[in-house]
């Protein structure tokens, strides 16, 4: 009876052995592929590696503490996030009266009533008041003084 209790506890604690091993395994190789989703500096990898596989659960307590709070990806998605928005931000025009943000089909600014941009009179299309040529068409945005003869001036002089 003594040799079957010993032999039943001798299993019990190799199964509990190999378990331990196991987890104590799979501890170490989750900390090496997180680590390897948080930094590209492979001497902090194999550091937050090495830390789990000595100290094993303190270890992995440590590391959790200690290792970076973002993924790369996730620091990559944000980076994009605020670059998106700076871009955002760049390419709206301003009023240049009161400063304040108006949209690019505007014509006038809405709190001011600025003029801040008009009309090509070849294509009909909204310019910049500071742009000296037509991007789209290329026809020039100087007003041309009419000619003396003109009809314009004609109705003028007569009244």
């Amino acid at each position: 009876m003594l040799k079957e209790l010993d032999a039943a506890i001798r299993i019990i604690l190799t199964i509990l052995g190999a378990y331990l091993a196991a987890f104590w395994l799979a501890l170490a190789i989750w900390a090496f592929r997180d680590i390897r989703r948080r930094t590209r500096d492979v001497l902090v990898q194999v550091l937050a590696t090495l830390l789990v596989l000595v100290f094993s659960l303190p270890g992995l307590v440590i590391y959790l503490i200690l290792r970076p709070s973002e993924t790369l990806s996730d620091a990559y998605y944000r980076s994009l996030n605020e670059e998106s928005l700076l871009q955002e931000i760049e390419t709206r025009a301003a009023c240049p009266t009161c400063k304040r943000q108006v949209q690019p089909d505007f014509t006038f600014c809405p709190h001011c009533r600025t003029r801040v941009a008009r009309a090509c009179r070849e294509c009909g299309r909204l310019l910049n008041p500071g742009w000296q040529h037509c991007p789209y068409c290329g026809a020039s945005t100087a007003v041309q003084a009419a000619p003396a003869g003109s009809a314009a001036l004609d109705g003028l002089r007569k009244e």
